[in-house]
């Protein structure tokens, strides 16, 4: 019965934070509609390479599991994919970082 509580706090904990963050930006932008304020500054133009930015951290994080699972015959199983996992997500960033900087160089 105990182990039910935890889930359903975490559904409301994730609502109540989800609530509070749609009701205050309209608040936000009704104020600024009524002082006559232009509420376009809430507009953000999407990222342009975002998709290869997850995409190349996904792979990262990927070959993180791999290697995990590999290294976790010779050292502890979690730190073997924590490390991994972290180790490789972050050579994934570090990759995505130059392949969109040199691409909008190109641009």
């Amino acid at each position: 019965m105990e182990g039910i509580f935890v889930p359903i706090s975490m559904f409301l904990g994730v609502f109540a934070i989800l609530y509070v963050y749609w009701t205050t930006r309209t608040k936000e932008r009704l104020a600024l509609i009524d002082k006559g304020m232009d509420a376009s500054i809430f507009q953000t133009t999407p990222a342009k390479y975002a998709l290869l930015k997850w995409g190349i951290f996904l792979i990262g994080v990927a070959v993180g599991v791999i290697s995990g699972y590999a290294l976790s015959t010779s050292i502890n199983e979690v730190v073997a994919f924590f490390t991994m996992i972290f180790f490789f997500g972050g050579v994934g960033l570090i990759v995505a970082y130059f392949i969109t900087n040199k691409l909008s160089k190109n641009d």
